[in-house]
């Protein structure tokens, strides 16, 4: 008995998956988050050392001692503290007003509503401890669902959105000596100038890690894919494996 030619599978469907805004924002971010991180590594190798309330000197008990950076890893990469201030408070003003400009563009567009929001049915615990499931096995999904977050990916994207980059923007402000003269109430807001440092350093580990998680979902869902949607906007639709038809056993 002749076994069924399984069909042929269709093309992958393509979509417009980020608008232009979206894939602009996020490249400069790229950018932009590298300078900073890499400038910060040395602005904290003139004084390794992190406290917690309003002041913080070598004398005092530190709740962290970091290392020193080596300059492959720093902006500039020989010790120079002054320089490496400028590139992070250039820096630090395009993630600052690049990120306003998105999150007023993705009002005005939708996406925050559209794409960002978490409904009732994805706040469900049975819904949340699939998804962490799925992830953990590496169940990517497929067809139209690939196109939209999932409720782990909303949780990330909103707070580094909403939390970890505002936190590092205003601790970053809090820390600045004519921001505290203006507005003393800004490094009190975070117990202290030296508090607010603290706290700028773990949203930018927090930043890194998110980093991290990022690119490892990307190379396990398919870099090539996710890398030219974040280009071109355009997204090929990943569809479900087919499976083989069995042969029927014959009668004799």
């Amino acid at each position: 008995m002749e076994s069924e030619v399984p069909p042929a599978e269709p093309p992958p469907e393509r979509i417009k998956r980020h608008r232009a805004s979206t894939r602009t924002w996020h490249w400069i971010n790229v950018i932009t988050v590298f300078v900073l991180f890499m400038s910060g590594l040395m602005i904290s190798n003139a004084h390794p050392r992190l406290y917690w309330g309003k002041f913080g000197a070598n004398p005092d008990h530190a709740w962290l001692e970091l290392p020193q950076f080596p300059g492959w890893i720093t902006i500039p990469s020989t010790y120079s503290p002054a320089d490496a201030r400028v590139w992070h408070l250039a820096f630090a003003w395009v993630l600052a007003l690049g990120l306003l400009a998105y999150l007023l563009w993705s009002l005005v567009n939708g996406h925050v509503k559209r794409d960002l929001h978490i409904t009732r049915r994805e706040w469900s615990p049975g819904h949340l401890w699939q998804d962490i499931k799925d992830h953990a096995a590496l169940r990517f999904p497929t067809g139209p669902a690939a196109a939209r977050y999932n409720v782990l990916q909303k949780l990330a994207y909103c707070g580094v959105l909403f939390g970890l980059i505002p936190l590092l923007i205003f601790t970053g402000l809090a820390m600045g000596p004519a921001m505290a003269a203006a507005f003393h109430w800004l490094p009190e807001l975070f117990g202290g100038r030296q508090s607010a440092r603290s706290l700028h350093f773990i949203a930018a580990w927090g930043l890194v890690a998110f980093f991290i998680v990022h690119i490892a979902m990307v190379v396990l869902a398919g870099p090539i894919n996710e890398v030219r949607s974040m280009i071109t906007g355009w997204y090929r639709l990943p569809q479900p494996k087919q499976t083989l038809p069995q042969e029927e056993p014959s009668d004799g």
